[in-house]
């Protein structure tokens, strides 16, 4: 039988990945508590769990009509961010996949009423969520992105999740789920954006968004997994990052409503130009 051994929301903001005088230019001196917590995680964490399987729940990887699941035997290049190429250029990475729970995840998806294909397709493109966590977090594991559908309800992410749940523990695998995206998710407008780039919380969109960010946070900590899912429409006028769906897929496959693993955080809870970013582990 096949397990989730471990879960977690993470951040992927593009900062990550900038040189460290470059990060403390825009951070007023100071470090990001982003970077030294992903080294934490793959220290204390991925490091010891040692899982067979990372499935990253890839905000970026937009789809439409179905959702879609990352069936290569092998990702391997270099990418460059089309959104931002001054902090995201030319990242190699080689990441093997593992084709048959890919395969799997997508036929129990579909049978939960919710239309989605695996792709093995060599000329798929790579996101970022995927590209720069594997940089801090890849080990000797096979990874699988999913892909996150833009027309999708949250009903729909909870059909999606729950079917890569079963997959997952009708498998002879051992596998650690990542939710790559942040919580509330409004950019400032062009001319104020660089006003807003430190990482303190006051510079999150909007001190409701704020609010709302820590009352999820702390159901987190409590596990009350139950109260994040039941407000989601409340939470939605918050812009959460594709609609918190990676979150919702995480969740529905660790159980859903009934889900009470208690969050720790190894970072902070931060800004990123108004949106909110922060590393949150959910042992099982």
């Amino acid at each position: 039988m096949g397990a989730i051994i471990g879960a977690g929301l993470v951040a992927h903001a593009p900062t990550i990945m900038m040189s460290e005088a470059d990060r403390f230019e825009i951070n007023e001196g100071k470090e990001i508590s982003l970077v030294p917590g992903l080294h934490r995680l793959k220290r204390e964490v991925l490091d010891v769990l040692k899982p067979d399987v990372i499935v990253l729940f890839d905000t970026h990887w937009f789809t439409i009509v179905e959702f879609c699941i990352a069936a290569q035997a092998r990702r391997t290049g270099r990418y460059t961010s089309d959104e931002l190429p001054r902090g995201m250029r030319q990242i190699p990475y080689d990441i093997p996949g593992c084709p048959e729970l890919a395969f799997a995840m997508a036929q129990r998806a579909t049978e939960r009423g919710v239309r989605t294909n695996a792709i093995d397709d060599p000329y798929l493109p790579m996101h970022y969520p995927t590209v720069n966590l594997s940089t801090f977090l890849q080990g000797e594991e096979k990874w699988i992105s999913v892909s996150h559908a833009y027309s999708a309800e949250p009903h729909n992410f909870l059909g999606v999740g729950a079917g890569i749940g079963q997959a997952i523990r009708e498998s002879d695998k051992r596998v650690v789920l990542i939710a790559s995206g942040s919580m509330s998710h409004r950019f400032w407008p062009f001319d104020q954006i660089a006003q807003h780039e430190a990482s303190d919380p006051i510079h999150i969109s909007s001190p409701e968004a704020r609010e709302a960010d820590l009352e999820r946070l702390r159901w987190f900590a409590e596990g009350n997994h139950a109260a994040v899912i039941d407000t989601m429409p409340d939470y939605l006028r918050h812009a959460p990052e594709a609609r918190f769906g990676h979150y919702l897929m995480m969740a529905a496959a660790c159980g859903g409503r009934e889900w009470t693993a208690k969050g720790r955080q190894f970072s902070d809870y931060e800004n990123a130009t108004g949106t909110s970013q922060v590393h949150v582990w959910f042992d099982m």
